[in-house]
Order: structure tokens, then C-alpha cells, then sequence
């Protein structure tokens, strides 16, 4: 079982690269995958207060798939954002590979996921607001792209507080 002591700290180059399919013979290891991702994200909640999903990238899992648990767990396998609305907005982005770093970025305010689920079976998902600019920063780790990249400009960090 992977554990906090696993997890990707900006710097690692592993974050920069971009991920492989996961592929439906793999499908039994995704199980897995998924445990250590929700036992990581179960730790970061509770010693930073924070953490709604994460990508297996930043585990050293370099596939296309992401965890969500915010009212209830969900696996993104293969997803594929489209629909980016036009009208964006701006926020302080978190980082569970930088936990005390913020990131001020823009983000679109509506997408679409295609994606598949832990059963191979194909979803959709129209996200707004949070959860739209919450999946567009975990698919961006499954792209090698840090929100330390896109920062709105060259002030656009700061620590979090305590």
C-alpha cells in the first residue's frame, strides 16, 4: 500500500511526463492503483486539510487515471476533456505534490469528461465551477503540465496559511 511517503514533490521529473493509456487488460491492477491513490489523498486530508482528487501520476503510476472522492469516489479512466466553455475564472490552485505552494491560474468554468469507468464502461460528465477546474488540474498531471505552469503571472504564488 502506497502512503504519503510516495507521493511525487514538484521537481520529480516523473511529474513532467506524460501518461500512458490504461489499457483493459490492466484492469485488475486499476483496483489497486485506486486503493493507494484514496489511502494518499486520505493522508494529505489529514495533515493538510485538504485534497478532493488525485492523479496516479503523482504516485509514480504514469497512467491515465484519476481519483475523485468529493460527495462519493470516482475513477476517471482514459479520460478526455472536451466542451471547454469559452468564459473562464480565476483561483488559487492547490497541489497535493506542493501542499503548502499556491497557484493562481485561470480555469474554464464548464467541460465535458469522457472517461471510462472501474467496469470499462463509458461515462460522461458536464462539470462546472469546482469540480470543472478540480478535473482540469488532475487531467493536466496526466499531460506532464504542473499549475506552476500556469500561473496567471510571475506573482501569481504564495504560501498557504496555517
Amino acid at each position: 500500500m502506497k502512503t504519503l511517503d510516495n507521493l511525487l514533490l514538484l521537481g520529480d521529473p516523473r511529474l513532467y511526463q506524460v501518461c500512458e493509456p490504461v489499457y483493459q487488460n490492466e484492469l485488475p491492477l486499476v483496483k489497486d492503483w485506486v486503493a493507494d491513490m484514496h489511502n494518499v489523498m486520505q493522508q494529505i486530508r489529514e495533515r493538510y486539510h485538504f485534497g478532493r482528487a488525485i492523479a496516479a501520476p503523482q504516485l509514480g503510476i504514469m497512467k491515465r487515471l484519476i481519483y475523485m472522492n468529493v460527495d462519493k469516489p470516482v475513477v476517471f479512466i482514459n479520460p478526455e476533456l472536451s466542451g471547454l466553455s469559452d468564459e473562464k475564472f480565476e483561483l488559487w490552485d492547490d497541489c497535493m505534490s506542493f501542499p503548502n505552494l499556491l497557484v493562481k491560474v485561470m480555469r474554464h468554468k464548464q467541460i465535458t469528461v469522457n472517461y471510462l469507468d472501474e467496469n470499462w464502461q463509458p461515462q460522461q460528465w458536464q462539470m462546472t465551477d469546482s469540480l470543472s477546474e478540480l478535473l482540469q488540474h488532475e487531467y493536466d498531471h496526466l499531460e506532464g503540465i504542473l499549475c506552476t505552469m500556469r500561473a496567471v503571472d510571475e506573482k501569481g504564488f504564495k504560501w498557504r496559511s496555517s
